[in-house]
């Protein structure tokens, strides 16, 4: 199957048009026009992921963060982009990222999320069209109030997480939440005019967790962690239309920010 083949379902589903200025989404190794016979579903693009791939015969990878989002000056490995972009090219594996283009696709990275947390009748926090359906975060409500520690609860089982920053709690029940994945603390102000009792994000610094002032609870769950959902997304986009094609879901997509726990 050549990359078009596939590249072109996830594009149907989020076109590249709706990337962010900044972003550097789509094809960045390989050629339209190539055949591929398998690909790896990944969140970066890292040494273990190439190692994963060449393992199980993979000749593309698909990531959500693009490996590249500045121009490359050389090629000499002296750091991980370089060295895995040459890598890839050397063993001939294409690369392609869906970044914010699939955080802003209507039915995207941050409806998948609410999904998961069982949160209904989702609108768009950041309207990037006329329409509203396309933008960042999305805001929606549970079936029935919960106690916030309860949903903290759930938050942590859904997204296999330990540990949650969190801003102190604004009541005790929730059932209005927004949710953006990735860095989403521009969106605060957003999810407060929305009603949210919850706003679940992530790379919050310090005085973010002051902007609420007691009008809601922001909860950080982590970079890595809010998008590592979008293995499964891009899993469901693809093999809904393509049956016949190889696909794997990366089981080496790690997260780069570790955590000390004293004992």
């Amino acid at each position: 199957m050549k990359i078009k083949d596939i590249t072109d379902v996830i594009e149907r589903f989020a076109p590249l048009a709706w990337q962010a200025s900044y972003d550097n989404a789509g094809l960045i190794v390989g050629r339209p026009d190539d055949e591929v016979h398998a690909a790896l579903l990944a969140v970066d693009v890292t040494d273990e992921v190439l190692d994963e791939a060449e393992r199980e015969g993979c000749d593309l990878v698909i990531a959500h963060h693009p490996v590249v989002f500045h121009p490359l000056k050389r090629f000499n490995s002296a750091d991980m982009v370089q060295r895995c972009v040459e890598r890839a090219i050397r063993r001939g594996i294409a690369l392609y990222a869906c970044h914010t283009n699939l955080d802003s696709a209507p039915g995207g990275m941050s409806w998948y999320l609410a999904g998961m947390l069982g949160v209904g009748g989702l609108q768009v926090l950041e309207p990037a069209d006329a329409d509203g359906r396309v933008g960042f975060g999305v805001v929606g409500d549970l079936p029935e109030p919960m106690p916030t520690e309860e949903f903290m609860r759930l938050l942590g089982r859904e997204l296999g997480v330990r540990v949650i920053r969190h801003s102190a709690f604004a009541g005790e029940s929730v059932r209005r939440v927004a949710v953006c994945t990735g860095a989403g603390a521009s969106l605060i102000g957003r999810a407060r005019a929305a009603g949210a009792d919850v706003y679940v994000t992530a790379d919050l610094k310090y005085n973010d967790f002051m902007t609420p002032d007691g009008a809601l609870t922001v909860a950080d769950v982590g970079h890595f962690e809010s998008e590592y959902c979008a293995i499964r997304l891009l899993f469901d986009i693809l093999s809904e239309n393509l049956i016949t094609f190889a696909l794997r879901r990366s089981e080496c997509s790690r997260n780069p920010v570790n955590y000390w726990v004293r004992d």
